[in-house]
């Protein structure tokens, strides 16, 4: 966030070449406007995450500038989209606070010009938006996934909390441990791995796209213990290649989810996500309608079903690069 802008501002030769400029949170708009002075085209940002709502990691402190990066980064762009109505209603929530820790001159305007020019725009997934299930049949008790990223903010300590106590009940499981891991691995899951043992069938990052999607049509439950998701694609392609979710009740699941799914798969606490998880493994069957509802209700958010949202997006911002006076966003 500190250095995107000025690392493109060398690597991009002639912005007068583009009908617009597309960017995401994580570099400072604003910054990159003001070295390219009047050359700057009309922007868009997408907000994946902000920095007024990211929870903080262990022993860590908030660094206030990154929040005034994102308000003066939405206040540079023409258009400000947010990747779920979670996301956007976090942001706005959290957004008046911010501005009162300010000890003077505090800018409330921001929030209403700010709001004006910003919408939700889901996440297009890389899965069809129609087609029917094709799991194979396994042996063995149930397969569960975990596809996060192996990081502070996904709880991975909650989530083997979870299976122990599932194991102390006597239900069994299998495992496959899949996700990114961009520093040392945490404890969570080399001691799991240790407890675990032969129960863990896969463990570490799967680099081909096929080979990870296999492992989630092998997969019959994928569970979320996340302090922090805003969308959540992770989830949305396990569920559609076949997995029963199993999802905390907070954060953007309830919006990912329909209405109708949430007392089976949505948990409040610990005791709750081990009732409905050992009622999932000692049953699946029994859930065999809603896995496949499920499934074909992700489609919703695959890029066959997306791509005129952001076509239509798009366009705007070519019209307002052109000059039309009509207002696009009315």
């Amino acid at each position: 966030m500190r250095g995107a802008s000025l690392y493109f501002i060398k690597h991009v030769s002639d912005l007068r070449a583009y009908d617009g400029l597309i960017t995401t949170d994580l570099m400072s708009l604003s910054d990159f406007k003001a070295l390219t002075g009047n050359a700057c085209p009309p922007a868009l940002v997408y907000f994946h995450e902000n920095q007024l709502t990211y929870p903080l990691a262990p022993g860590e402190t908030m660094d206030y500038q990154f929040g005034f990066t994102d308000i003066t980064t939405c206040l540079a762009a023409d258009r400000v989209l947010f990747n779920s109505h979670f996301h956007f209603d976090a942001f706005f929530s959290a957004l008046p606070a911010f501005i009162r820790m300010m000890p003077e001159f505090r800018p409330q305007w921001v929030i209403d010009e700010i709001r004006a020019k910003s919408a939700v725009c889901y996440p297009g997934c890389r899965f069809p938006e129609k087609g029917d299930l094709n799991k194979p049949s396994g042996s063995g008790p149930p397969l569960i996934i975990w596809n996060h990223r192996w990081e502070f903010d996904k709880d991975p300590d909650q989530f083997f909390r979870i299976l122990d106590h599932v194991l102390e009940r006597g239900v069994d499981f299998r495992l496959a441990l899949l996700g990114e891991n961009f520093q040392d691995v945490p404890k969570a899951f080399t001691s799991a791995r240790e407890r675990y043992g032969e129960r863990i069938i896969q463990y570490g990052y799967v680099k081909s796209r096929d080979a990870y999607e296999q492992w989630l049509s092998r997969g019959d439950i994928v569970i979320s213990t996340a302090a922090q998701e805003n969308f959540g694609i992770s989830i949305a392609e396990a569920i559609r290649f076949g997995c029963i979710p199993l999802l905390p009740n907070r954060l953007s699941y309830p919006e990912v989810l329909p209405e109708a799914y949430h007392a089976d798969f949505l948990y409040r606490n610990d005791e709750e996500a081990v009732d409905k998880l050992c009622a999932i493994i000692t049953d699946p069957s029994r859930f065999e309608p809603q896995r496949e509802n499920l499934s074909a209700h992700m489609g919703h958010f695959s890029w066959e079903k997306l791509i005129d949202q952001y076509d239509q997006e798009l366009e705007r911002l070519v019209w307002q690069s052109v000059g039309s006076t009509e207002s696009i966003y009315s």
